[in-house]
C-alpha cells in the first residue's frame, strides 16, 4: 500500500506491506533508529512517538494506519543543533543508563507536560508508567522531567516540537530493511 506521512517535518511517500508495523517503517525505510524497537508487544514504551501530536507506542500502529499523519520522533526534537528542553533536561539530571529507553521517555514526557505543564513527582510517575526503565530507579528521570517542565514555563524558551519547512520525497520502491533493531 502507498502511504503519505510528515516525519519529522518532511513528507514522505512511500510503498509498505499492510502488516508493517510504524516502529519498523520508521526504523527501516526512514532510518529514523532513535526509535527504538523493545518488547514489540507495547508494553515498554521504548518505540514511543507523536502522532498527530499524540505519544503513541509505534509498535502496536501500522505505517497504513498513520496515512495522511503527522509523526514526530526523537530525531525531530532538536531544533538548529540545540536540543529540545525536555532532551537538555535528561542530558543535564543525568537521567539514562544505558539509554535504550530514553527516546521513548522523552517523548511521553513531551506529552505529560503538554498536559500537565506543572507536575508533580506523582503526577509524572503517573504520566511515564507505561514506559520502563530497567537501570535508573526513575527518580533522575522524575527530576528531568519537573527540570524540564520548569524550562519550559513561558518565557523560558520555545516549546514547539514541529519542524519549520516541510520537504518532499517519493519513494516507490519497498525497503529491503537495513535498519538495525
Amino acid at each position: 500500500m502507498r502511504i503519505t506521512v510528515t516525519v519529522d517535518g518532511t513528507r514522505y511517500t512511500d510503498e509498505v506491506e499492510p502488516r508493517t508495523l510504524l516502529v519498523h517503517y520508521l526504523r527501516n525505510q526512514l532510518g529514523k533508529v532513535g526509535t527504538v524497537v523493545g518488547c514489540d508487544t507495547s508494553n515498554c514504551g521504548a518505540c514511543t512517538v507523536h502522532l498527530n501530536g499524540q505519544s503513541v507506542k509505534s509498535c502496536s500502529v501500522l505505517a497504513v494506519q498513520a496515512d495522511g499523519s503527522e509523526i514526530t520522533t526523537i530525531e525531530g526534537l532538536a531544533r538548529d543543533g540545540e536540543l529540545h528542553p525536555v532532551q537538555k533536561a535528561f542530558q543535564d539530571n543525568h537521567a539514562l543508563q544505558c539509554g535504550f529507553c530514553t527516546p521513548g521517555m522523552i517523548m511521553q514526557s513531551l506529552d505529560l507536560l503538554s498536559e500537565n505543564p506543572d507536575p508533580d513527582e506523582k503526577a509524572v510517575r503517573e504520566g511515564l508508567e507505561g514506559n520502563l526503565c530497567r537501570c535508573t530507579g526513575y527518580q533522575n528521570i522524575v527530576r528531568a522531567v519537573r527540570d524540564a517542565a520548569e524550562s519550559m514555563r513561558p518565557g523560558a524558551g520555545p516549546r514547539a516540537e514541529r519542524a519549520g519547512e516541510t520537504t518532499e520525497r517519493a519513494a516507490t520502491a519497498p525497503s529491503m530493511g537495513g535498519g538495525a533493531e
